[in-house]
């Protein structure tokens, strides 16, 4: 998962740096998140603008490329995580702060071993949802 820090450190290195390391990050992963392809194409259309090239030229290919690799559904995904990240990157940084909290307390949950209620979510057993993706 690329983290908050990761995207810190991201913002101190030259636009073309930053492409590469995402595309090297996502190469390890066997199945990215639309999310982090959305950071890829997010950088991917930000050297467009910056090169004064027509917003599309190498990430329409980009995108195309993920057709037969991906869902369409995390494809879809990552264009909104794209355009959020060009239009509204605060945003971006708080939906990433809460999603590290919730991965900071998933695993002190899971090394108690056990499928107990947590004291957040009274009333729900395992069979039940919340309604929302999270």
């Amino acid at each position: 998962m690329i983290s908050e820090k990761d995207l810190e450190e991201l913002q101190k290195i030259p636009l073309d740096e930053r492409v590469k390391r995402v595309e090297k990050l996502l190469e390890a992963k066997e199945s990215p998140r639309g999310f982090e392809l959305g950071l890829l194409l997010a950088l991917k259309m930000g050297q467009e603008i910056r090169e004064k090239k027509p917003l599309g030229s190498e990430s329409g290919e980009l995108v195309a490329s993920w057709n037969g690799k991906y869902s369409e559904y995390v494809i879809e995904e990552a264009i909104a995580s794209a355009k959020e990240f060009l239009l509204h990157p605060a945003n971006i940084a708080e939906k990433i702060k809460a999603g590290m909290k919730k991965f900071e307390q998933k695993p002190a949950e899971e090394a108690n071993g056990s499928k107990e209620r947590s004291p957040d979510t009274p009333g729900m057993t395992g069979g039940e949802s919340e309604g929302h993706n999270g």
